[in-house]
């Protein structure tokens, strides 16, 4: 199977593959040479989009998509994020303009190239006042540094703000976003998604098996599936919970619905998440060539009216089910903000 680069990046113009290479678990999960083969498989599959982080295996990551973009960097959309520690000086970490200059060059020379295509705060920072982080990276697109900026998991008063800043002060404002969304995970459809289709940010979206959830492991009645991140967040996946109970529910009842119609669950989570308008792209992360020739085959599935409607049934548009799972942690909803003084 191979796809095709016909999705538009927001307002950039940028043509991309519907799927996009997620290479978080390179040089962590995935040893240097399986990494590579994949790389290259989803190159030769149309795949023309991969995105990493500084921090994903501190900085091996991008050395590896480095390596193998080696001869065919020109052809390629590549993401990377800043944001995360690196390292054990919590002074290499954030938004601030400091570190932005210092990581961007580091990322640079682990990637062996002397442009970013798209530059990512991998996270809102408190600590910075974004109007500094919105001037620093508008500082690397005028040194051709990078080609555009986004953000990632960001929620929706802070893209505004972000769009509203960069106007008032005669800057670019953010081009993408990236979030987690799924057919457990749809609490974008509420507010973020109304507000990246205002401002033309294009969104790559992660996630689309929910971190297992959608593997079709997870049915009622059946054993807990084995994972690393079930044993890392136990309280995200263990299925006697009764936190979780609901969500295995649905996911069981998901599985379901593909049956009926003939799909794999991972067919059915796929083409929802690319259904939606507002996504520009679904990033993926295989392990394996198994994994990425089940991505390219489902990401050829179209769903009708009456399958989209089943879904909304069984999951409510705009929902979620765990405040874990929408890739933040938010500060008004932690204890602190909770308690009266």
């Amino acid at each position: 199977m191979t796809v095709t680069p016909d999705r538009v990046l927001g307002r950039t113009g940028v043509l991309i593959s519907p799927l996009t290479l997620g290479a978080m678990n390179f040089g962590r999960h995935q040893e240097e040479a399986g990494s590579i083969r994949i790389i290259h498989a989803a190159l030769d599959a149309g795949v023309t989009s991969v995105d990493t982080a500084d921090v994903y295996g501190q900085g091996q990551s991008e050395e590896i998509v480095g390596r193998a973009l080696q001869g065919r960097r020109d052809d390629v959309f590549l993401a990377t994020k800043f944001h995360g520690q690196i390292g054990d000086n919590p002074g290499h970490a954030g938004n601030s303009r400091r570190w932005i200059v210092r990581a961007v060059e580091d990322s640079l020379r682990r990637l062996g190239t002397d442009h970013i295509d798209l530059y990512q705060a991998h996270r809102p920072d408190p600590r910075t006042d974004l109007l500094e982080t919105l001037h620093a990276l508008n500082d690397l697109i005028r040194q051709g540094k990078i080609s555009y900026y986004g953000t990632s998991a960001f929620p929706a008063h802070e893209l505004v703000r972000a769009q509203w800043l960069a106007e008032k002060h005669g800057l670019i404002g953010p081009h993408t976003e990236q979030l987690p969304y799924s057919l457990l995970v749809r609490s974008a459809e509420r507010e973020v998604f109304p507000v990246v289709r205002e401002y033309g940010v294009g969104v790559l979206s992660y996630g689309p098996l929910a971190a297992g959830w959608l593997s079709g492991g997870y049915r009622v009645g059946g054993e807990q599936p084995a994972s690393a991140r079930a044993d890392l967040i136990p309280g995200r996946f263990d299925i006697t919970l009764p936190r979780n109970g609901r969500k295995l529910a649905a996911a069981d009842a998901l599985a379901r619905l593909a049956e009926e119609n003939g799909l794999s669950l991972v067919d059915l989570a796929l083409a929802f998440a690319l259904n939606h308008p507002a996504v520009s792209s679904v990033i993926i992360g295989p392990r394996t060539i198994e994994h990425l020739d089940a991505y390219l085959k489902a990401a050829a599935v179209t769903l009708d009216a009456s399958v989209l409607d089943r879904i909304d049934e069984i999951v409510d548009p705009g929902t979620h089910f765990l405040e874990r799972d929408t890739g933040r942690d938010t500060p008004s909803l932690q204890p602190a903000a909770l308690r009266r003084s």
